[in-house]
């Protein structure tokens, strides 16, 4: 059987802290936690399942405070655990499992992170593999039996194990804010980071954020060295910012780069919220239309969705043809699972 050692870091937790530890109960070989500031009980509450909590200077990198929690693990493998998380006992038993049954050569293990959706998260999946649990020290192999080389590749195993996320409350404005910052102080986002700062800003952002993002995005869409995925979201972004500030003449430079290539349904709804505010709704239907039977999401899937299908239902009562409409209503329900209520 492996040892793991689970590493948190953590502020101002105390309402999802407990939750958390208590479903990894039986299965930590050692607990340990940097507290990056809390003004509430967390760090009280963390020191009643282990004597290895510490006080980490918050430097707006989290990446930082990992490193530093990995740091003081001892143990083989090590779970990275947020405190908004929680193992069902289904997933505890499954984690159990793997622990007495995982094989030495297994590097990473991956495992579903679930319940995304829910709570208005920033991904457009509801159930995605994750790598959690890492092997604390690797042993580098040589492979082949000429022309050999080391394996960089590391070896990873996805399991059926399903975490749970449940976070109290919604941390995109948190991100945003340090995304902008990390930006402004002339960080580059590598190109992880630059399609997840665009879907943020899509799926949570509001009209403040668009303003200070669209410098951002504005660089980025001139970018030579951007590819074309990043050029598309750099558009989507600064078409949405340029049409929020009234900016016409940018909207339709942004948004014509992503037409000209191959439409997306985030910016096929952007088309569609301009002529709607226009008062032109036969035009913002069928862009509306576009965003969701004709084209595909790249960053907001409620793009091609709920979004799309609610422009439509809302131009089609407005045009006094509530049989489209209703069409429409019942595309959304489907989509939703929950029943739309009337504009009219």
């Amino acid at each position: 059987m492996v040892t793991i050692s689970v590493c948190m870091i953590v502020k101002n937790e105390e309402k999802t802290l407990r939750r958390c530890l208590n479903s990894l109960k039986g299965l930590a070989d050692e607990i340990v936690i940097a507290d990056t500031g809390s003004t509430d009980a967390t760090k009280e509450i963390a020191q009643q399942y282990t004597n290895l909590v510490y006080d980490f200077r918050w430097t707006d990198d989290f990446s930082e405070a990992r490193n530093f929690v990995f740091s003081r693990a001892t143990k083989e493998y090590i779970y990275s655990a947020d405190a908004d998380e929680v193992l069902s006992p289904e997933n505890r038993e499954r984690f159990r499992i793997l622990k007495e049954t995982l094989l030495p050569e297994i590097e990473i293990v991956q495992m579903k992170y679930a319940n995304q959706l829910q709570f208005g998260t920033v991904y457009n999946f509801d159930e995605e593999y994750r790598p959690k649990l890492f092997k604390r020290q690797r042993n580098f192999v040589w492979e082949g039996p000429i022309h050999e080389t080391v394996r960089l590749m590391p070896v990873i195993y996805d399991s059926d194990i399903v975490i749970t996320h449940l976070p109290e409350e919604n941390h995109a404005g948190r991100d945003l804010a340090s995304f902008y910052r990390h930006c402004m102080e002339g960080y580059r986002l590598p190109k992880r980071l630059h399609g997840l700062y665009a879907r943020e800003l899509l799926l949570a952002g509001d009209e403040a954020d668009f303003a200070q993002a669209a410098e951002i995005f504005t660089a980025s869409a001139q970018d030579i060295d951007r590819d074309g995925e990043e050029m598309a979201q750099a558009c989507c972004v600064a078409a949405k910012a340029a049409r929020l500030a009234g900016d016409a003449v940018s909207f339709f430079k942004y948004t014509s780069k992503v037409i000209a290539e191959e439409a997306c349904s985030e910016i096929c709804c952007e088309m569609g919220h301009f002529y709607e505010d226009r008062e032109d709704l036969e035009e913002a239907a069928v862009w509306y239309y576009n965003a969701v039977y004709e084209t595909r999401p790249i960053l907001n899937i409620h793009a091609g969705g709920s979004e799309g299908l609610e422009g439509l239902i809302r131009c089609y009562e407005r045009l006094s043809c509530p049989e489209q409409a209703q069409i429409y209503r019942e595309e959304l329900e489907k989509y939703t699972g929950v029943q739309p209520v009337s504009a009219g």
